[in-house]
């Protein structure tokens, strides 16, 4: 995609550590001088309520994974209108922005800036910048706090933060360019996605069979009484999974308690739910959380669950552990009892996906949950004790070329991501010159639908809100 892109033929200093040389012709000129804060607030309460996505920018609050309290009114909001900036001032340095391309509703604690009339047709260039990755240095700097999860833009910061700003000509250029590449990632991105999907198929149709007949083709069945079981070998018993293992809960240990943080004991979140067998996690605590605080360590073995998050509107994310962690308060763990092995009862859970999947409700404030109370009661087959390791150790070879062929997808979808941040960055800041390229590129009217996403990533789309400790 950019064979035969060069620098720009002329470039100058800019003295911005993040931004580096600029081509001649563009402008280096401070917030205030494009920008204005606009604060005009709701009458009715009635339009769109929006809320702002570091994945996707502005969107429908409807549309995000978003779990902070909805006000009882929305009378005295703020207002935006298509071409606004809207900013989370306490989400800004994570990508808590975006140009709006919808009228609507935002938080109070949201910033609304208006582009000055000689840069009104340069929104889409300004939405790519503020959301790339060299401009998040300059966001990060300027919000300031005393935690992470608490540093604030102020208006003032903002207003005053440096901008490269091309001619209006370079900037249409570049969002033509940066909107057909785009398309071209997200369309490589769906291919691999439909593949993952039904490799995923492939292995839930394998599991499903093994978990209900078994490996022996002439053992004699009978009727489990269970729906989604249907026949089972003879000799196997029928439980409910409460009685299965002992379940546990998880818990975030204080997100303001630096020495909880930055240890070496896992904190597996949904964001970790990835992969069949979880060993590590992004976020580590301290054995001092573990001490002071109700979390619990998690043993090798056990199965994890997800069981509050957006991410239930698809399935019920399952993995088993091979090493000691903690959970956060949106998994369950479930402890495996005498005579029942963990792997197994991994596999016999996603067997049961479409059962789960039916006990999932609304818990208010657009997020979906699975019941404790529901899923305990949930039937499984369950056979003798050697006869589970064995299915156990047969659906890990089985799977093995599954599982590797959904790795290898989803890694080349994180290089797609990696490739067009990277791309992104180098057109918005000067460094490649797609001006000529821009002029070539073919009409494209035809609307992509939204990527239907298979990987586990729903804390991208949380507000800042919601990062508040609470215990399961």
């Amino acid at each position: 995609m950019i064979a035969g892109l060069g620098p720009y033929p002329e470039t100058k200093e800019s003295g911005i550590p993040w931004l580096g040389s600029v081509p001649t012709e563009w402008s280096l000129l401070r917030g205030k001088s494009l920008f204005r804060s606009v604060d005009i607030r709701s009458q009715s309460g009635a339009e769109d309520l929006l809320t702002v996505s570091s994945k996707h920018g502005v969107v429908p609050r409807s549309s995000a994974s978003v779990t902070m309290f909805q006000a009882e009114s929305y009378v005295g909001h703020k207002l935006c209108w298509p071409g606004d900036l809207v900013i989370n001032s306490l989400w800004a340095w994570g990508g808590g922005l975006g140009v709006t391309r919808m009228h609507g509703i935002v938080s109070t604690a949201y910033g609304v800036y208006r582009l000055r009339p000689g840069f009104a047709g340069c929104s889409a260039y300004f939405h790519e910048l503020v959301r790339s990755q060299p401009f998040q240095w300059e966001l990060q700097v300027r919000s300031k706090g005393i935690w992470i999860s608490r540093l604030q833009l102020t208006d003032e910061a903002f207003l005053t933060a440096p901008f490269p700003v091309p001619p209006r000509e370079d900037c249409q250029a570049i969002v033509r360019f940066l909107e057909h590449a785009d398309r071209r990632i997200r369309r490589a991105i769906r291919a691999k996605q439909k593949l993952i999907a039904l490799l995923n198929e492939q292995k839930q149709a394998v599991i499903h069979r093994v978990i209900t007949r078994g490996l022996d083709p002439n053992v004699r069945l009978k009727l489990s009484g269970v729906d989604w079981l249907g026949e089972v070998p003879d000799h196997w018993a029928i439980r409910k999974l409460r009685h299965c293992g002992q379940v546990l809960g998880g818990m975030t240990p204080g997100m303001g308690e630096r020495a909880f943080w930055g240890g070496e004991i896992p904190w597996v979140t949904p964001k970790d739910m990835k992969l069949p067998v979880i060993a590590d996690s992004q976020d580590h605590i301290t054995q001092q959380a573990l001490d002071q605080t109700s979390l619990r360590l998690v043993l090798p073995g056990s199965v994890l669950l997800v069981v509050r998050g957006m991410i239930l509107a698809r399935r019920v994310p399952v993995a088993r552990t091979s090493a000691p962690v903690t959970i956060n308060q949106d998994m369950k763990a479930i402890a495996p009892s005498a005579g029942v092995n963990g792997s197994f009862l991994a596999y016999a859970i996603e067997a049961a996906q479409g059962v789960l999947a039916s006990l999932i409700d609304e818990a208010g404030h657009g997020t979906r949950r699975l019941p404790t109370e529901r899923w305990r009661d949930v039937q499984l087959a369950l056979p003798p004790g050697r006869e589970q390791d064995r299915i156990a150790l047969h659906l890990d070879t089985q799977l093995a070329g599954i599982a590797g062929s959904v790795a290898s997808a989803q890694h080349e979808i994180e290089l797609l991501r990696e490739y067009q941040t990277r791309l992104i960055a180098d057109v918005v800041t000067g460094k490649l010159d797609v001006r000529e390229a821009a002029t070539r590129l073919p009409e494209e009217i035809d609307e992509l639908e939204p990527l239907d996403e298979i990987d586990v990533d729903e804390t991208d789309d949380t507000d800042i809100e919601a990062l508040e400790p609470v215990e399961a």
